[in-house]
């Protein structure tokens, strides 16, 4: 099977959309709600921090009731908040699955790797699937997976900076040393941004302030689920060799005149 026909599985789930998708910072729920539809994805984030779960009409949770949820830890900067932030979650939302993010630092929003990897741990004995956000550090990823992570989740550059795929030899490296899937999380700004992690061989991409704060959420949105197709349909195609030197693409014998 080739590399564009290979199904995204994620926890024995199988998916038809690539894309994942945040649902905080849009200008209003009606724009997030068409954003998230115009994205094709599936899944979608949720902070327990920062929506009702009271049961009111314009909960998010209500408004996205025929999507998968992944509610994430957002905030915590210990393993045990982690923790119990995923088990209120489980509770609350009816899901076992989990995105993890313990914060180390609260001006890079980097992780605290060894709290990060202590949360693992213990919530994979809790039987949580846990998709952990990670830096880009391939010996932190295989210590993830190593731990029972369903996936790793290494951000492409600084959460909210748009700043794209900071260190792509990073991520390839990451991506082809995985044995797990690998999703890109925080740091894209822009489609292109997009297709080019899909294209260092990452299995899919979560994006929320890319499209959240574009000028056009909707439109942004649409885009962005082009850029991941089409950067994985570039993937399995195969790109041809960097080359140092020009080369004809037409042939040089038998033009007009020679």
């Amino acid at each position: 099977m080739s590399v564009a026909e290979q199904p995204f599985i994620l926890a024995g789930t199988q998916l038809g959309s690539r894309l994942l998708i945040g649902t905080a910072g849009y200008p209003n729920q009606r724009i997030m709600v068409d954003a998230v539809a115009a994205s094709g994805a599936e899944i979608v984030t949720l902070s327990l921090r920062r929506i009702s779960l009271a049961g009111h009409g314009s909960d998010t949770a209500q408004l996205l009731s025929s999507y998968r949820f992944l509610p994430n830890t957002a905030g915590c900067e210990t393993a045990r908040d982690a923790v119990l932030t995923a088990e209120l979650a489980r509770e609350a939302l009816g899901t076992n699955w989990i995105k993890l993010e313990v914060i180390g630092d609260r001006e890079t929003l980097y992780p605290d790797v060894g709290e990060l990897l202590e949360a693992t741990r213990q919530l994979v004995e809790m039987g949580f699937v846990v998709l952990p956000y990670c830096n880009d550090d391939p010996v932190v990823c295989a210590r993830l997976a190593d731990l029972g992570a369903a996936a790793v989740m290494p951000m492409g550059s600084l959460i909210g900076s748009g700043m794209g795929v900071a260190n792509p030899a990073n991520l390839e490296l990451i991506c082809a040393r995985s044995a797990v899937p690998v999703i890109v999380d925080a740091g894209l700004g822009t489609a292109s941004d997009a297709a080019i992690a899909m294209e260092c061989g990452a299995s899919a991409v979560l994006l929320n302030t890319a499209i959240a704060k574009a000028k056009d959420p909707v439109r942004m949105a649409r885009a962005m689920r082009h850029a991941v197709e089409a950067g994985w349909d570039a993937r399995g195609a195969g790109r041809i060799p960097r080359r140092g030197r020009a080369e004809a693409s037409s042939p040089q014998l038998g033009l007009v005149g020679s």
